[in-house]
């Protein structure tokens, strides 16, 4: 049965990395459906979370072969795992004359944020969940939406997992030159 999986690597802050796993996506024909990218709490050691959709076993085939990648430190599948999954988006949205004070009450009930306002438009940042997000943008659609941008899922396994200790292992060889 074909899934979306939500999956995390570890890998080294170094030139060409990205492009590497993302070619490795290309070349076994997956598509990324988002990928969110930035430094994690070691120094040196990048993170990032994809959603990519195919079956138990496809994922496991990427797994593998992103561990074959010499730069890449620890991958998690988090798929099945308790997690915290956000998402981030800014909406650019016309609210002219009467429409601004419901577009406010719209984003005040979803928990958003006006982080611009302009004399013909208001720039919304919403964080959480994919489905409040994607729940905010359809009712912000009536007013017109002029531009939008997201980052795509990031993920956190909830509580104590055993991933930190592999997490350990990946940047303590990083740190002794181990990988």
């Amino acid at each position: 049965m074909t899934n979306r999986h939500t999956m995390i690597a570890w890998m080294e802050d170094k030139p060409g990395v990205l492009n590497r796993v993302a070619g490795l996506f290309r070349r076994r024909n997956f598509n990324i459906e988002s990928l969110a990218v930035g430094h994690s709490e070691t120094p040196g050691i990048s993170r990032m979370t994809f959603v990519a959709e195919g079956d138990a076993r496809e994922m496991r085939q990427v797994q593998t072969q992103l561990y074959k990648l010499i730069n890449v430190t620890a991958v998690q599948d988090v798929t099945d795992v308790p997690t915290v999954n956000r998402e981030l988006a800014l909406i650019k949205v016309n609210a002219k004359n009467g429409s601004r004070s419901e577009v406010m009450q719209i984003v005040d009930i979803f928990r958003g944020s006006i982080v611009d306002v302009d004399m013909e438009t208001l720039i919304i940042q919403i964080v959480g969940p994919e489905d409040r997000v994607e729940s905010l943008i359809n009712l912000l659609s009536q007013f017109g939406i002029v531009e939008m941008v997201r980052t795509g899922r990031v993920a956190m396994v909830r509580g104590s997992h055993d991933r930190a200790a592999k997490q350990e292992t990946a940047v303590a060889g990083y740190k002794n030159g181990n990988n």
